[in-house]
């Protein structure tokens, strides 16, 4: 199981009730994926955190993390949510299982 996550700046304009829009947005949008098992999204509670925003995804393998982001509600997602609103993104993946090689994830 692979846990995708990803931490974003945003661009300055952002107001705290486009972040909301955006939020719900990411769990519409991304839950219509079908490779994607879990969405979570949610904002920073400490304003001096670099990070204001993230988003969560639960995939099973790393094979599926790329058909997911290759799936047009991904795409719709990346386009209409990330590119407008985001200034800067770090993303990376996790092995969720114990024991498990993460060759192969």
């Amino acid at each position: 199981m692979i846990a995708y996550l990803s931490l974003f700046k945003l661009k300055s304009e952002v107001t705290l009730e486009k972040l909301e829009e955006m939020m719900s947005q990411t769990r519409v949008q991304l839950l219509r994926v079908p490779e994607v098992l879990t969405v979570k999204t949610g904002k920073r509670v400490n304003p001096n955190d670099p990070f204001a925003w993230f988003v969560y995804l639960e995939v099973e393998s790393m094979d599926k993390l790329v058909i997911c982001q290759d799936d047009p509600h991904y795409i719709k997602f990346r386009e209409e949510v990330l590119k407008p609103n985001v200034a800067e993104k770090e993303a990376t993946a996790f092995e969720m299982e114990p024991r498990k090689d993460v060759k192969y994830s």
